[in-house]
């Protein structure tokens, strides 16, 4: 098992993109792209480039991440094997969303199907079933009978409070996360301390930039901000999560911050900058375990994370060039440096 993950994961970290591909991207004539998406191992988004649809784009994405887990999860069992599935349910979280915010402005079923990201074979939902429901508190019942039943009680919860999808929708995001720090903690006693770092970041990074968001952009009050974070044991525990969406600012949340992350993010100016930097100090600890000889499972993990990092990247190029933006532009909006081995 751990003979074949270790190959094919160091075979697709030839994929991850550096600089130089990006400039490429940016620089090549629309009929070069899907030769340039092919080389660079996305034949998903090549087959697709002229599409005008940004629907699409994200689901060529999608797909093309689906396919690279099916490879990846191959030889794996257990553990290892459910939690890198479950990773990608977030995906068909997000077609839960649609589907909920769908029924609220009374979308026909067929137009509500067209919306969602097919899962291959990794959907577990019954969308032509879901589709159909009468409406939210029907919608809410079939999927606590389904395989999401634990995330949606959070979501009928804030649907009996409150009928805002942005409700709706932060309570199945910290559903879903919840769902990843269960499965990842057996895996933490076994898979290295690079994999619980990995975890770590993942974790830490969303529990603050939500919260500062929530409290700072929303103007949501300190207890509702607390209750739609992720519970976590990681460097922002939910004892000091509680204390941070108490305080009153970004300066001074970040003042507060354990003494690591302070150092790295006491000069940052605003919530966007807060994001880059956590997001970079993640991508730089993930290539760490990527090249080194920790276990399979952390090196896969380690991949798919700078993987869908690179992607992301991919996507806002191939949307900037699609509305025709300035090459500076596009640019500045990815903001993206190369990563070094600290």
């Amino acid at each position: 098992m751990s003979a074949y993950l270790n190959t094919r994961v160091s075979l697709y970290a030839e994929r991850l993109w550096q600089a130089e591909n990006f400039d490429a991207l940016l620089r090549a004539p629309d009929a070069e792209i899907a030769s340039l998406l092919d080389e660079r191992g996305l034949p998903q988004l090549a087959a697709g480039f002229h599409s005008q649809d940004l629907l699409s784009l994200e689901q060529r994405i999608i797909a093309q991440t689906l396919d690279e887990t099916r490879v990846l999860i191959r030889p794996l069992t257990g553990e290892a094997r459910n939690f890198l599935i479950y990773w990608t349910a977030r995906f068909e979280v997000s077609n839960v969303k649609t589907l909920l915010r769908g029924k609220m402005t009374g979308e026909r079923p067929a137009a509500l199907l067209s919306h969602l990201t097919p899962m291959g074979s990794f959907g577990r939902l019954d969308n032509q079933d879901l589709a159909h429901a009468e409406d939210v508190g029907e919608l809410l019942r079939r999927l606590e009978a389904g395989p999401y039943a634990s995330i949606v009680r959070h979501v009928r919860r804030a649907f009996e409070l409150s009928h805002d999808p942005f409700s709706l929708d932060a309570s199945l995001d910290r559903g879903y996360y919840e769902g990843v720090v269960k499965r990842a903690q057996p895996l933490e006693k076994c898979a290295g301390p690079g994999f619980r770092t990995l975890m770590a970041h993942l974790i830490d990074r969303i529990n603050l930039l939500w919260l500062l968001r929530y409290r700072f952009n929303y103007n949501l009050p300190p207890a509702q901000v607390y209750f739609l974070l992720v519970g976590s044991n990681y460097s922002l525990t939910g004892v000091r999560l509680r204390e941070l969406a108490a305080m009153g600012s970004l300066e001074a949340v970040l003042a507060a911050l354990p003494q690591d992350w302070h150092d790295r993010l006491a000069s940052a100016p605003d919530i966007p900058s807060v994001f880059s930097i956590m997001e970079r100090t993640a991508a730089e600890h993930a290539l760490k375990v990527m090249r080194s000889n920790a276990p399979a499972i952390s090196r896969a993990f380690a991949y798919m994370l700078l993987r869908e990092r690179d992607l992301r990247a991919v996507r806002a190029l191939l949307r900037g060039r699609h509305l025709g933006l300035p090459g500076a532009d596009i640019r500045f909006a990815l903001q993206r440096m190369p990563l070094e081995v600290m």
